[in-house]
Order: C-alpha cells, then sequence, then structure tokens
C-alpha cells in the first residue's frame, strides 16, 4: 500500500470529500491492552482478568479499552499519509467520537480515512478527517469520529 503524499495546500484539495485511505490492520493483543491498562492506571477487570472475563463478561473474553482503539489512530494513520515539508503539525480536536463496538482481545483493526474538511487559515492548514476503525474480524466499527490536524508548512 502507498501512501498519499502532501506537500503542501493544495495536495489536499483533490482529497476534499474522498477517501484518503485505509491502514493496515493492527491486532490489539492481550499484552497490548495490559501494557495500556499499565499506561493509564485502568485496569478493570473487563479488560486485563481473562479467567473472570471468560466466566462473567458477555463477550466471553476480555476486550480492548475504547481509548487504546482511539490511540492507534497516529499509528494508523501514519501508514496513510506521509506529510512533507512541515515546519510542525499538531493535533486540534476530536469531535463526534462513537464507541460502536467492543474490540475483543486479539482481533484486528484499521482506519479508513476521508477528508470531510480542509481550510488554510493565512498559512496554517486546518484538516478534519472522517475516521472508521473497522474490526477486521466482523467487518464492523469499532470506532469512528473526526479527527482534525492542524499543519504549518514551511514557506
Amino acid at each position: 500500500m502507498s501512501k498519499v503524499v502532501i506537500n503542501c495546500y493544495e495536495d489536499f484539495l483533490p482529497y476534499l470529500g474522498q477517501e484518503i485511505g485505509k491502514s493496515d490492520y493492527v491486532e490489539l493483543s492481550q499484552e497490548r491492552i495490559c501494557q495500556f491498562a499499565d499506561a493509564t492506571l485502568d485496569h478493570q477487570w473487563i479488560h486485563v482478568d481473562t479467567e473472570r472475563a471468560k466466566r462473567e463478561s458477555p463477550f466471553g473474553c476480555t476486550i480492548a479499552h475504547g481509548y487504546l482503539t482511539l490511540s492507534m489512530l497516529p499509528y494508523l494513520w501514519d501508514q496513510i499519509i506521509e506529510v512533507n515539508n512541515l515546519e510542525r503539525m499538531m493535533n486540534y480536536g476530536m469531535d463526534k467520537m462513537k464507541f460502536s463496538q467492543p474490540v475483543l482481545s486479539g482481533q484486528h483493526v484499521r482506519m479508513v480515512t476521508v477528508l470531510a474538511e480542509v481550510a488554510n487559515l493565512r498559512g496554517a492548514i486546518k484538516t478534519s478527517i472522517k475516521f472508521v476503525i473497522e474490526i477486521q474480524e466482523t467487518g464492523k466499527k469499532a470506532l469512528e469520529g473526526l479527527a482534525t490536524f492542524v499543519y504549518y508548512f514551511k514557506s
């Protein structure tokens, strides 16, 4: 899979309202879930206690944290796009986020993106990316929303 290459504001324009791309799938393993639990201090049993989850969870196993699924966004986004000629880039916000389906331990997710908006704000380029995180094993959406990034290109 080849990345979309962006070097300036004008390079975004053909993608407005269009799919930018899809990432590869990545596994949300139990090990990754436990590492996330350790990093965030969120050790809720539904995420980390595999034996209890087998007995008591409606899913029959542990599930990934919703915020772990969300935290995969930068990694997955980097597989889709390469933005060059930057002074800096910043995450501006997240909107309209909806967690639709839990990701079970061991399932694989990927991101599909569409450029919803792009604006030139006196040199700062503000983009809104509609994203969907899909679960390979079910074909269902785990998470969707709008991610807003601001890119500052070199003059």
